[in-house]
């Protein structure tokens, strides 16, 4: 029950695929958080230059281990505002998790995806309610949401 109640407030946060004010609080203080070290093993906050204002944001994201590497996945698709300003930008990003490491973002555009968005969904409950399948899924069915759903390395 709760989940359910909690993945439908995570959609309204997220409605039209762009965080609503109570989204932006919760990923602030989520970054903050984060940041210090505190919380979740997998959480850390990512640091980036804007692409259009030159200014760093960051924000809250999920590391997932897939095959010793370090992937993150824009939970919310291709328009995201973090995978707009990769794109735009030269991959150089912080993430940080206690302390700050400087990190070369790479989009992955292998056959690897399917299973990397599988791992995401395992470790990071809060992205469950924004993905059209569920984490049990078989590998197929990740396979069918790979194009609209990006993962990068780092």
């Amino acid at each position: 029950m709760l989940g359910g109640v909690f993945g439908t407030i995570q959609r309204w946060q997220y409605r039209g695929g762009r965080p609503r004010w109570s989204a932006r609080i919760t990923n602030r203080l989520g970054a903050i958080t984060f940041a210090a070290g505190i919380g979740p093993n997998r959480a850390a906050t990512l640091e980036l230059r804007g692409h259009k204002s030159g200014r760093t944001i960051s924000f809250p994201v999920v590391v997932a281990d897939y095959q010793g590497e370090r992937y993150l996945v824009a939970m919310l698709g291709q328009k995201t505002n973090w995978v707009r300003t990769l794109r735009a930008g030269d991959g150089r990003a912080v993430l940080q998790r206690g302390q700050r490491e400087d990190v070369s973002l790479v989009e992955d555009l292998s056959d690897k995806r399917a299973a990397i968005l599988r791992r995401y969904l395992e470790l990071a409950p809060g992205a469950r309610p924004f993905f059209p399948v569920d984490r049990r899924s078989p590998l197929g069915d990740f396979e069918s949401i790979v194009e609209g759903l990006p993962a990068v390395a780092v």
